[in-house]
């Protein structure tokens, strides 16, 4: 069974850190593209930031450019996310999926057809 497990989620002030996880389990995910999105209350699902399984290769939103760094580590069959000067509209449920499009593409969430169950991220001023 496949399995995408987030973690590292939580509650903490305007330019806070936080690092989430994301640890896969059940298979691998070689040539696909490893996401994160996020969710606020009433709102769509949008994409943070995609990474290429197999290059590296990275992409993100644009306001979280030079905020958020998406990574992943083969070995050990996980994604990162670490968000870094956090700010009141980054108040979400972080979700990490997988794609089997190319990362450069995989920004919608019918890209997806795996994804974990989510963890809270609030920021308060």
């Amino acid at each position: 069974q496949v399995r995408l497990e987030e973690s590292g989620g939580g509650s903490v002030q305007v330019g806070d850190s936080l690092r989430l996880s994301c640890e896969i389990s059940g298979r691998t995910f070689e040539n696909h593209a490893l996401g994160w999105f996020r969710q606020a209350p009433g709102e769509d699902r949008i994409y943070v930031a995609v990474i290429s399984w197999n290059d590296g290769d990275t992409y993100y939103l644009e306001s979280v450019k030079g905020r958020f760094t998406i990574s992943r580590d083969t070995a050990k069959n996980a994604v990162y996310l670490q968000m870094n000067k956090l700010k009141p509209e980054d108040t979400a449920v972080y979700f990490c999926a997988a794609s089997p499009f190319a990362a450069l593409v995989a920004k919608m969430p019918g890209h997806y057809t795996f994804w974990g169950q989510g963890t809270q991220v609030t920021v308060s001023s």
